[in-house]
């Protein structure tokens, strides 16, 4: 079975569950079913990132410096609207991996990235409620699914903010694993996707 690379952008005042969310569930899926994903962070350079809220967090690579990504996750955070007008290379890096990836998702106002690539035209997407303002006039070709935990629309995958990268990361597993799988990581983590309880699992 193929082991799959999980590579999670980190920047400057990410928005902390938007990264550690998909970490943990695609990490906890790794440690207890023979490794099926590897995942890591990269960053633009090797330094310390600061999340929001002072935290500080390592990068594993950097952009030149990082495997091959199978499975790309944009987190976000309130910065996202300055990366899309002042960080060309964080724009660039992305487009580039987004061509070769498997799956492409977003998190939260990471869509802010993907609209800003013109990647959201014409397709449906969602992303945290205090933006969709913004991304309605950042992609007004695209169709917002408002109240949406996560939308799939091919390759790329968005999610609504900040614990709903919890629900998509699950569902990818579920996706490439089956739901043996998933019970298994959920019962683990002891988390419930939003749209299921106890009875669903057998618990």
């Amino acid at each position: 079975m193929k082991k799959r690379n999980v590579g999670i952008l980190i920047f400057n005042e990410v928005e902390v569950l938007d990264f550690a969310g998909p970490f943990e569930v695609f990490g906890v899926t790794a440690d207890i079913n023979n490794d099926f994903f590897n995942v890591f962070t990269i960053a633009k350079t090797s330094h310390p990132v600061i999340a929001r809220n002072g935290l500080s967090i390592n990068p594993h690579f950097d952009f030149s410096s990082h495997p091959e990504i199978d499975i790309l996750i944009i987190p976000g955070g309130s910065i996202t609207r300055k990366i899309i007008t002042e960080e060309p290379e964080i724009l660039q890096w992305v487009n580039e991996i987004h061509r070769s990836s498997e799956i492409t998702a977003s998190i939260c106002t990471g869509a802010m990235l993907l609209a800003k690539l013109d990647l959201l035209n014409n397709t449906e997407y969602t992303t945290h409620h205090d933006a969709f303002d913004f991304m309605e006039n950042l992609v007004p070709s695209g169709s917002l699914m408002k109240g949406k935990r996560y939308v799939n629309s091919g390759k790329i995958y968005t999610s609504g903010g900040i614990a709903a990268g919890i629900d998509l990361s699950l569902h990818l597993v579920e996706k490439f694993h089956g739901k043996a799988i998933l019970k298994k990581t959920i019962l683990e983590m002891e988390y419930l996707p939003n749209d299921s309880d106890f009875n669903d699992w057998n618990i």
